[in-house]
């Protein structure tokens, strides 16, 4: 309720942002630079916590299970289902392309003049890229320079960025590693799974800022980009947001409902992380959460939520990867009154389906795109018609992103048998803010042997 109550308070005030305008000087006015820093000061925050969470999560999880047989098949239906469902994007996405026609003449006003292409592409090169750590935490360092008043060299910035799918690999190589050095390694497990603990508790102070980071977030958005830029794009903003709509409201529950599970159910677990990711734009940012209402709200073991949710923050991408470049694709196509063929179609599902694993070193909606664009011969200027809407897009592509990487856990979870299906049942969302202390399930994972466990004892 603080969240939904923030969101209303967060559009009213970037309402009031946006009429203000900007500053003679042309910056942004006081109260959008305020809405601005709380919400990127929050998600900062998130995302600060993000590499030590799924390295050491990941790791305890592997120690957890005391065998790779059992997590090797889980991956392995987790990516099957991460292919299942961008399939079924995919294919919704092109059906509204050649529906809707957002390209052609009389569905758009943007000017040819806006063609331009990005600076950043994606290759098929860039999974291996990926995967390959550039050292021991995957962390990557930039440095901006600006011009001096005298015209010489002014100000040097550096800053650090993570990888988060080669935190994955050396957490998986880590986790293996301690299990197969037996006993020596024991202290080190223990003090993984302490340290877990320790994260758990500071990821539970940040998660309670959340009604605060949503109010700037959403403001923000408004007042930096109201809605006036998306009239030039209408209908393709349409498509976008009717395949993300048919894919959150249409698909996802048919796969809920043909497993048994409740659609109610599941969205009153997974919502505050989708509507984080919402106003965030960022699947890594929301991460944390994504994760956290995974486990407790929807009944996945730790054990395979700590390695699914990463997984799929960086691979499972169905707005990004899926609905948008496809649409994206055909309109880039009609625009330029270029015929695409059969194969140009099957193309396009081609890179959605396996191309969010090849951009996985790579994040953004933006990289997808180019690839597919590549891919298809297209001409990569038609990134720059869509550039000026993209934040608006970036919203709901999110929001989807992240329904569906806590969805294919409960999934392949519930077709195990590890599902604990009580607190599924019960999707109690308050419990996703109350301290962990407070809320220990009568049988937990320090009590009873966990289910992913017993899973693969039976196997």
């Amino acid at each position: 309720m603080q969240i939904l109550a923030a969101l209303v308070l967060g559009v009213a005030l970037g309402w009031a942002a946006l009429a203000l305008g900007e500053t003679p000087s042309g910056e942004p006015n006081w109260l959008t630079a305020t809405l601005s820093t709380i919400g990127t000061s929050f998600v900062a925050l998130l995302k600060a916590i993000v590499p030590p969470l799924i390295f050491f999560a990941i790791v305890a999880s592997i120690a957890n299970l005391r065998g790779v047989a059992n997590g090797a098949r889980l991956a392995g239906r987790t990516l099957l289902w991460f292919a299942i469902t961008a399939l079924i994007a995919v294919t919704i996405g092109i059906a509204l392309g050649l529906i809707l026609q957002p390209g052609a003449q009389g569905h758009t006003t943007v000017a040819e003049s806006s063609a331009s292409a990005p600076g950043r592409t994606g290759t098929w090169l860039d999974f291996l890229k990926g995967l390959i750590p550039a050292n021991f935490l995957g962390l990557q360092a930039s440095s901006t320079a600006t011009a001096g008043a005298d015209g010489g060299l002014g100000n040097v910035t550096t800053s650090l960025s993570f990888n988060a799918l080669q935190i994955l690999v050396v957490a998986i190589v880590v986790g293996i590693a301690a299990i197969k050095a037996g006993p020596k390694a024991e202290p080190f497990l223990a003090f993984s799974q302490s340290l877990l603990t320790v994260l758990q508790k500071v990821l539970w102070w940040i998660i309670r800022l959340a009604p605060l980071g949503t109010l700037g977030l959403i403001g923000a958005a408004v007042a930096t980009y109201g809605w006036a830029k998306v009239a030039s794009l209408g209908w393709f903003t349409v498509a976008i947001y009717a395949g993300l709509a048919i894919v959150l409201f249409v698909v996802y529950p048919v796969l809920l409902r043909a497993h048994g599970l409740s659609i109610t159910r599941f969205f009153r677990g997974a919502w505050p992380a989708i509507q984080l990711a919402f106003v965030s734009r960022s699947s890594l940012g929301t991460l944390p959460v994504t994760q956290r209402v995974t486990e407790r709200n929807l009944g996945v073991p730790s054990s395979y939520a700590s390695f699914a949710v990463p997984l799929g923050a960086t691979t499972k991408m169905d707005g990004c990867a899926s609905i948008y470049p496809a649409i994206s694709a055909i309109f880039v196509a009609q625009f330029f009154g270029l015929d695409l063929s059969v194969t140009d179609y099957l193309l396009i599902v081609f890179v959605s389906v396996v191309g969010s694993a090849a951009t996985a070193g790579l994040t953004g909606a933006t990289v997808m795109l180019t690839l597919t664009l590549s891919t298809l011969g297209l001409p990569l200027e038609g990134v720059g018609l869509l550039l000026a809407i993209d934040p608006i897009l970036d919203m709901g592509r999110t929001a989807v992103n992240v329904a569906g990487q806590a969805l294919v856990p409960v999934i392949v979870a519930e077709r195990e048998g590890i599902l604990d299906r009580a607190r599924y049942d019960a999707a109690d969302a308050e419990n996703l803010f109350a301290d962990d202390d407070a809320t220990e399930p009568v049988a937990d994972d320090r009590n009873e042997q966990d289910p992913l466990v017993s899973a693969g004892s039976r196997s």
